[in-house]
């Protein structure tokens, strides 16, 4: 789709949503009846394991972890959601410096995925679009925004909290600085910036009582990247990309207490782009620079998150914050045992 085409989308409603439905109701096998002994073994009950989604070259490194223990509680079907809906929005002068946002665009599309760019000056008018289409289909609502773009998104999540529609991703790429804090209705929130732009540089926080999946990547320290490249950048593209073609499996409410991360990415170190940090308890012995490499974590991120811990030995059963990455789930698959490994 070219880019004049995506403006003009912008200024009508989006009908052509992606025709999704949910089936008109499950097919119930008929039990079989036959005569047996009083007694009987019972059968093995099989599991469908998790569908793998296709890695992109530039995807993060996932690694075992141990998540803390904690008492045993029922599964909880995980119920498969419609497929996203993605709105991008560019800064001021858009099709000239947040062209970004459209090659985003263009990678979720190829991905089999509906998205639209719009300019930040309609953000009213979308949000309007926004919550008509999810009062039509509860497709998982993502926000994406570049600059005055960012602005918009979250201003956008803020009147869907009045109306009490969650948004299930909103990342704001050096928003501005006027951006106001992510609204509780917010279930994953990235933000990706630069402190120390004066076009951008908007460090977005969480309002109070917001429970939902926070993380926060400063890149002034980077020289390479600027307010007019930030919003262009391929590995964080195909982070994204990979995120929302997993999201109507994963479940982001799962975790009752998510442990925000605010990262200042070290020069010449990529950004990983991870949902939240999780608390685990540390093992006799360990030390940050053991659990760093047994987690495949940079040693920088796990010190960030655990600051004044350096200093000192940690100590057995202490809990320390591990960065992570929220995974899709198999419907109906029991979460693993507290002991068990899982991918962060």
């Amino acid at each position: 789709m070219t880019r004049l085409a995506r403006i003009a989308r912008g200024f009508r409603d989006t009908a052509q949503a992606v025709a999704w439905r949910g089936l008109s109701g499950l097919l119930v096998a008929g039990l079989v009846v036959t005569t047996a002994p009083a007694t009987a073994k019972a059968g093995a009950v099989t599991a469908t394991s998790p569908s793998k989604s296709a890695k992109t070259a530039t995807a993060p490194t996932q690694a075992a972890i141990r998540p803390a223990a904690a008492p045993e509680r029922p599964a909880e079907p995980v119920q498969t959601l419609p497929p996203p809906r993605v709105y991008l929005f560019r800064g001021a002068l858009g099709p000239l410096f947040s062209t970004g946002m459209d090659r985003l665009a263009e990678k979720i599309e190829k991905a089999g995925f509906w998205a639209s760019v719009y300019e930040f000056t309609l953000c009213d008018l979308i949000a309007l679009q926004v919550a008509k289409k999810y009062r039509e289909e509860q497709a998982p609502i993502v926000l994406i925004g570049h600059s005055m773009g960012g602005l918009c998104g979250v201003r956008i999540a803020i009147s869907l909290q009045e109306q009490n529609i969650p948004v299930a991703l909103v990342v704001t790429v050096d928003p501005a600085h006027a951006t106001k804090s992510v609204p509780p209705n917010v279930q994953r929130f990235i933000n990706l910036f630069l402190s120390d732009n004066i076009l951008g540089g908007g460090d977005v926080k969480p309002e109070p009582g917001f429970r939902g999946h926070y993380a926060s990547f400063d890149m002034k320290d980077h020289d390479e990247v600027t307010h007019i490249n930030i919003d262009k950048m391929e590995d964080v593209h195909a982070q994204l990309v990979a995120m929302i073609s997993q999201l109507s499996q994963t479940s982001a409410t799962a975790d009752a207490d998510p442990v925000p991360l605010r990262y200042l990415v070290p020069p010449k170190t990529s950004v990983e782009l991870w949902d939240s940090g999780t608390a685990v308890a540390v093992r006799p012995g360990e030390t940050l620079d053991q659990i760093a490499a047994n987690n495949r974590i940079p040693l920088w991120a796990l010190q960030q998150s655990n600051r004044g811990l350096a200093a000192q030995p940690l100590v057995p059963g202490q809990r320390i914050i591990l960065p992570r990455h929220l995974l899709p789930q198999a419907a109906n698959q029991p979460s693993p045992p507290a002991e068990a490994a899982v991918r962060r």
